[in-house]
C-alpha cells in the first residue's frame, strides 16, 4: 500500500507557505507505517515544530496505469479525511541545504486518518466541504472546488509514474490555516459537517 501526498494544491497555502502555485502537481510519498488511526497522537521527540494539515483523502480501489483523466472516476470510490502532519523546523533546514523533505514528512504515525469513508455517490464531487478544529476553533476550511489540480487530474498524473493499486491512498493538498500543535491540543476534522476524527495531542 502507497500513500501518496499532493503539495500546494490550495493557491491560498502556497501563498502563506511564500511558495510559488505549482504548473503541475507535486507529489511526495509515506510509507505505510505513517498512518495513524489512534484517538491519542504523540509529538515525536526531534520536532519542536509540529504544523497540522488537513486533507481531502481518496482510496484506490482499482489497479491501473496511465490512466485517463476521463476514466479516473472509475479507480475510487471512497472519499476519507486525514492529516499529513509536518515538522516544519525539519522542512526549515531541508529547504535551506536544498534536502529531500522525507525527514520532515514522512516518519512513523505522521498520517493520521478518520476511520469513516463516504462513498462518491454520497457527495458532490466539485464541491466537498471540509474543516478542522482546534480545541473548538475552526482553524481550516476547505471545498474541493478550490484544489489546483483536481482529484482525477491527480490520479491521471500519478500514475503515469506509478501503478495505483488497490488500497493505495491519496491526501490530495491542504487549504490556508495549517499551524502548530502542542501538547493538550484537540484537532477534530469533518468532512460535510461529519466527525472524521479526533485527535488528542500527548
Amino acid at each position: 500500500m502507497k500513500i501518496f501526498c499532493i503539495g500546494r494544491n490550495y493557491s491560498d497555502h502556497a501563498k502563506e507557505m511564500n511558495a510559488e502555485v505549482p504548473v503541475s502537481p507535486i507529489f511526495f510519498m509515506k510509507p505505510d507505517t505513517a498512518l495513524h488511526k489512534e484517538s491519542e497522537f504523540y509529538i515525536p521527540k526531534f520536532t519542536t515544530d509540529l504544523h497540522y494539515e488537513c486533507e481531502i483523502v481518496v482510496r484506490i480501489d482499482r489497479v491501473g496505469k496511465n490512466i485517463g483523466e476521463n476514466f479516473a472516476r472509475k479507480y475510487y470510490s471512497e472519499i476519507g479525511l486525514g492529516i499529513d502532519f509536518t515538522a516544519r523546523d525539519l522542512q526549515q533546514q531541508c529547504k535551506e541545504k536544498g534536502l529531500p523533505w522525507e525527514i520532515a514528512k514522512s516518519w512513523e504515525n505522521s498520517a493520521p486518518i478518520g476511520n469513516h469513508w463516504f462513498k462518491t455517490s454520497e457527495l458532490n464531487m466539485d464541491n466537498i466541504q471540509f474543516h478542522l478544529e482546534k480545541n473548538g476553533a475552526t482553524v481550516q476550511k476547505g471545498s474541493s472546488a478550490e484544489m489546483i489540480f483536481s482529484i482525477d487530474r491527480i490520479i491521471a498524473y500519478l500514475s503515469q509514474f506509478s501503478t495505483l493499486k488497490v488500497g493505495d491512498l491519496i491526501y490530495t493538498g491542504t487549504p490556508a490555516g495549517v499551524g502548530p500543535v502542542n501538547v493538550g491540543d484537540e484537532l477534530v476534522g469533518y468532512l460535510e459537517n461529519k466527525e472524521m476524527y479526533r485527535l488528542k495531542i500527548k
